[in-house]
């Protein structure tokens, strides 16, 4: 698993890159109560906006760590966004996009690197 600043992570299977957003942000953002994944067939670019979570806090952009066409978005989340407070890191991920590029994972952090940079925030 791989982790971005903006506290996405992405699991890579051959090439196809699950998304979605850390523990920390889930724990940050609070009790999630809305999330708008992408439709499949959409392509994104390293950096855009691509999915919106909303929390009883605040709404927030995700971010695509990678760039690639989306195969599918978790449609699950629709009618239960609070599986991302349950398991962000897992059932609660937010899309499946198949990767145009695979070095764009080269800047992205470890988990022992990710919990480095929470320290520092």
């Amino acid at each position: 698993m791989h982790f971005t600043k903006d506290h996405e992570w992405v699991r890579l299977d051959g090439d196809v890159a699950t998304i979605g957003i850390s523990k920390h942000a889930a724990e940050a953002l609070g009790d999630v109560v809305f999330v708008e994944t992408p439709e499949a067939g959409k392509s994104v670019s390293k950096g855009d906006s691509f999915a919106v979570v909303e929390s009883v806090k605040a709404a927030s952009d995700v971010y695509a760590p990678v760039s690639g066409e989306v195969i599918e978005g978790n449609a699950a989340l629709a009618s239960a966004p609070e599986t991302v407070n349950a398991d962000p890191e897992g059932e609660g991920w937010f899309a499946k996009i198949k990767v145009s590029d695979g070095g764009e994972l080269g800047g992205l952090m470890d988990r022992a690197a990710y919990d480095q940079y929470l320290t520092t925030l």
